[in-house]
């Protein structure tokens, strides 16, 4: 049974996030059915992560496993992306997987980029790929309130009510935020997340980069380990998976 790895690139505006659910369409069920209209099999496409109604991706990786071992890893990209041609999804590669591969479980590292547009003129050209923020912000500021979030903490301030994972504690191996023309960009690695941990990270920062927090504000509230001691969630449209890390690839 060949399993392959998938590269996938997509647009999440149109979709109820990675993961199949009955309110709508999913990444995954897209991806889903369009395997089987070429294989004929029904089978899982497993994604190393699980993003968010509107989230993006860049390099989203998953997996598949086929019983037949007649599709060349070519054929299984030029596939399905025929039969994604009505969706805003593209997968960038396949390749066969060893048999233990798994998309999640093997993953060593995670980045996410998040863009917000700040300027005073709404984005014409970009609706729905940035976060539209007209007031200004400092984005010096922000990064130098991002910095005690580095390293493992309680990030409970920063996680969503209905996070799912068995504790709080996460590695926050990057947090970096710089100024790219009109453009804040945040860019965040870790080996994984919790569930709208980016987010609300990013949300708390513009409340010191807009000059209501001030800069030791972001470290009080990651101490307090309470998310009403944090700032709002930011959303989805600006945040980006920009690529996920294997023992193995480059730059892990």
């Amino acid at each position: 049974m060949p399993r392959f790895k998938l590269t996938i690139e997509y647009d999440g505006g149109d979709y109820v996030g990675w993961q199949r659910q009955a309110n709508g369409m999913s990444i995954q069920e897209a991806l889903e059915d369009a395997v089987r209209a070429f294989s004929g099999e029904t089978t899982e496409v497993a994604g190393a992560g699980r993003t968010d109604a509107g989230v993006h991706a860049l390099a989203m990786t998953a997996h598949i496993d086929l019983t037949s071992d007649r599709f060349e890893a070519k054929r299984v990209r030029n596939a399905i992306n025929f039969y994604l041609r009505d969706h805003k999804i593209s997968v960038l590669s396949a390749e066969v997987a060893p048999p233990d591969f798994h998309a999640r479980f093997s993953a060593t590292r995670r980045r996410y980029l998040y863009r917000i547009l700040n300027r005073s003129a709404p984005p014409a050209l970009e609706a729905g790929k940035v976060w539209f923020f007209p007031r200004s912000l400092d984005a010096k500021k922000m990064a130098d309130a991002a910095r005690p979030l580095l390293g493992k903490h309680d990030f409970t301030s920063f996680r969503a009510s209905h996070c799912q994972a068995n504790s709080p504690e996460k590695t926050l191996d990057a947090l970096e935020v710089s100024r790219v023309g009109d453009e804040v960009h945040i860019r965040a690695e870790a080996r994984s997340f919790l569930h709208h941990q980016v987010r609300n990270m990013v949300g708390t920062l513009t409340l010191v980069g807009e000059g209501k927090w001030r800069v030791g504000d972001v470290e009080k509230a990651l101490a307090a380990r309470d998310r009403a001691k944090a700032g709002p969630t930011a959303p989805a449209d600006g945040l980006y998976l920009v690529d996920v890390g294997y023992v193995g690839a480059p730059g892990c």
